[in-house]
């Protein structure tokens, strides 16, 4: 079986977008990307969204490698993985401006 860096850069690329394919999961990267270091109590919080849901996208952001994780005690606390997440976001939200000012 071919590893994830044996594959092509495209293929990498579409594998990370399928990371990142759902609203929530960008919410909680920003909500992360504000705080620096969240728990995943506050990230409920400020979703307003079921632990139980919550849960399941961070376990897929820390799958796709775009959070990590630290327990301290019974909390677990999460960080973007890499600054690139927060550059990835902030570009992509640059993008998204520039793309609606265009079709405006």
């Amino acid at each position: 079986m071919l590893s994830t860096t044996d594959l092509p850069i495209y293929q990498r690329k579409a594998d990370l977008f399928k990371g990142l394919a759902h609203p929530y999961r960008i919410r909680a990267l920003e909500i992360i990307d504000t705080h620096g270091e969240v728990s995943a109590g506050q990230i409920v919080k400020e979703m307003d969204l079921e632990a139980s849901h919550v849960s399941q996208h961070l376990k897929v952001l820390r799958k796709f490698g775009l959070v990590s994780s630290q327990r301290e005690g019974l909390t677990v606390l999460y960080r973007l993985a890499f600054p690139e997440v927060a550059d990835f976001l902030l570009v992509s939200r640059s993008l998204l401006n520039r793309m609606a000012g265009e079709h405006a």
